[in-house]
């Protein structure tokens, strides 16, 4: 049995003084993403899927390979996907309601690439922890998975570029030659 270091109602106090600290440091973090990612070159949607959880959450983790180290698989698992469950039906729903009410647009609008890398999230980490055990294969397995979404979500560009002139990254004899291949092909030769 592990010794207690504070009363309950110390625990309480600092968990609300470094709320809100945390809260004050989560405001200018925001305010300071779309200049970094500017800056950096680096996709907002890549700072904020991989690069904000794992600096944000970095004390869940330590906890969660603490506790497995000690061989609390349990206490590990729940620490990891916990969170993970208290954001999505939690945290989200009461984000949307919130904006809702303060009359700011916020919805689950989410587009084909952020839903399918979800229900892959979801699917791997489901044929994963299913059994209980864990062994090195499946470790390194979640940590490739990993891997290759951020490296997916470094890459992928976001619709609102589609919208962006084209033709300044293009040369022009690239582009006329794409112009005649796209009126080949739409109005084909007439049939003898």
């Amino acid at each position: 049995e592990e010794e207690t270091t504070q009363t309950f109602w110390g625990c309480i106090f600092w968990l609300a003084v470094i709320t809100v600290f945390i809260s004050f440091l989560s405001d200018y973090l925001v305010d300071a993403i779309e200049g970094a990612a500017e800056g950096l070159g680096i996709p907002v949607a890549f700072i904020s899927v991989i690069i904000l959880p794992i600096v944000g959450n970095a004390a869940e983790h330590a906890s969660a390979v603490i506790f497995a180290i000690k061989n609390k698989m349990d206490i590990s698992l729940g620490v990891a996907i916990g969170s993970s469950t208290q954001i999505a039906l939690l945290v989200i729903p009461f984000c949307i309601l919130l904006g809702w009410a303060m009359g700011q647009p916020l919805d689950l609008n989410l587009h084909v690439f952020e839903t399918t890398t979800f229900i892959l999230t979801v699917i791997t980490v489901s044929f994963v922890v299913q059994d209980g055990q864990a062994n090195w294969l499946k470790g390194l397995t979640l940590i490739l998975a990993y891997c290759i979404l951020a490296a997916s979500f470094f890459f992928h560009r976001d619709n609102s570029l589609v919208s962006q002139d084209a033709t300044k990254w293009v040369d022009s004899s690239s582009l006329n030659s794409a112009k005649q291949l796209i009126n080949m092909v739409m109005s084909p030769p007439p049939l003898p």
